[in-house]
C-alpha cells in the first residue's frame, strides 16, 4: 500500500502522485462517501489516499482509502441537483478571478463564492483581472469592492495578464501553498497563471461573441506545481452556485461580518437579520458599518435556500 496525492480527476480515473513521486493511473472500487453526502465524485483533487498497486509495469492502481481531510471547498452539482461535487481538499487558500468588465462583473457571484469557502475558514484572495480595460468608472467600481472585501479581511489584487499588472503581488499571494484557483468562465483565469508561470499553459476559452459568455474549457480539475514554490488547483470555469446543502441559518452564519456583530441581535445566534426586531445586523447596515450590497447578495441566496422544498432539503442523502 502506497500513500500519494490526488493530482487530477477524470471522473472516472485519477492521477495521484505517490512517495517517490511518480504518478498512477487509479480508479476506485466500492462507495466512498463524505460525511453522508451524497457526491458526484468522492475523491477530490488534493485528497491524500492509500492506494494498492494494481500493474506496477503499467503504473496503475486502487484508491482503496481516502485519508481524513483538513478541509474542502464543495459546491452543488450542476447536473444533479441533489448531488454535491467536490471542488478540492487540503487548500491553504483560494484564489477567485473576476471582473469588472469583459464579461461585466457579477458581483453576486462573490459571494456565493465565498460563501462555499468560509465554512472551514479558508483564506481568499480576490483578483479583479483585465485592468488593462477599465474605464475610470469601472476603476471607481473596484475601489468600491476593494473597500468592502478588504475590510472584512480578504485580500483584494487588481491585476491583468496582458498589461503584466499587479503579478508581482499575485506571485508573491500564491508563493508555498497549495490554492485553489477559481471564478466564472471567461474571466481569464488560464492567461493569469501563465502570465505568471509562463509554461504552464492551461487550457483558456475565449469569450463568446455572440453571448458575451465565456466558454466552458477546463472540464476536470487538476493541481500544477509552480516554479516559484506551490500549486494551483485548476478547476472549472464555473456559471452559477447554488446551495442545496445549507440551512437558512448556515447562510447568516457564513457571511462573517454578520455573524461578527449577530451576537448583539435581539434572538442571537438564531436571527436571520431579515425583520426580526433588534437585529444588530440591520442596524449595522443603516449606520454603513456593514455592506448593503452583500446584504442584499445574502437576502437573494437566503430566499433561495428556504425556497426549495423543506422535504427535498432533509431527505434522505
Amino acid at each position: 500500500m502506497k500513500k500519494g496525492i490526488v493530482i487530477k480527476s477524470t471522473g472516472s480515473w485519477y492521477q495521484v502522485r505517490v512517495e517517490d513521486s511518480s504518478v498512477l493511473q487509479c480508479r476506485i472500487v466500492g462507495k466512498l462517501r463524505l460525511d453522508g453526502l451524497k457526491l458526484t465524485n468522492p475523491v477530490a483533487v488534493g485528497d491524500e489516499v492509500e492506494v494498492e498497486i494494481e500493474s506496477a509495469g503499467e503504473q496503475t492502481g486502487i484508491i482503496k482509502q481516502v485519508l481524513p481531510r483538513r478541509n474542502y471547498v464543495l459546491r452543488q452539482s450542476p447536473r444533479k441537483k441533489h448531488d454535491m461535487h467536490l471542488l478540492a481538499s487540503n487548500i491553504d487558500q483560494a484564489l477567485l478571478v473576476s471582473t469588472i468588465v469583459q464579461p461585466n462583473l457579477k458581483q453576486g457571484f462573490i459571494d456565493r463564492f465565498l460563501l462555499m469557502t468560509e465554512p472551514y475558514e479558508i483564506p481568499v484572495t480576490i483578483a479583479f483581472n483585465k485592468a488593462d480595460l477599465y474605464s475610470e468608472e469601472d476603476l471607481e467600481i473596484f475601489g468600491g469592492l476593494k473597500y468592502i472585501y478588504t475590510d472584512i479581511g480578504y485580500e483584494v489584487l487588481l491585476v491583468s495578464a496582458t498589461a503584466q499588472q499587479g503579478l508581482e503581488e499575485l506571485r508573491a499571494t500564491l508563493q508555498g501553498k497549495t490554492t485553489l484557483l477559481s471564478g466564472q468562465s471567461g474571466v481569464g483565469k488560464s492567461s493569469l497563471i501563465t502570465a505568471i508561470q509562463p509554461h504552464l499553459v492551461l487550457r483558456t476559452g475565449d469569450l463568446s461573441d455572440y453571448s458575451g459568455k465565456g466558454q466552458h474549457t477546463t472540464t476536470f480539475a487538476e493541481m500544477h506545481p509552480l516554479d516559484f514554490g506551490g500549486f494551483i488547483i485548476d478547476t472549472p470555469g464555473i456559471k452559477t452556485l447554488a446551495f442545496n446543502n445549507l440551512e437558512p441559518l448556515d447562510v447568516a452564519h457564513n457571511f462573517r461580518e454578520f455573524f461578527a456583530v449577530s451576537a448583539e441581535c435581539k434572538f442571537g445566534g438564531s436571527c436571520l437579520h431579515r425583520n426580526e426586531p433588534g437585529c444588530a445586523v440591520k442596524a449595522a447596515i443603516e449606520a454603513g458599518d456593514i455592506s448593503e450590497l452583500r446584504y442584499i447578495n445574502y437576502l437573494t441566496i437566503l430566499e433561495e435556500v428556504e425556497d426549495q422544498n423543506y422535504w427535498e432539503r432533509h431527505r434522505e442523502m
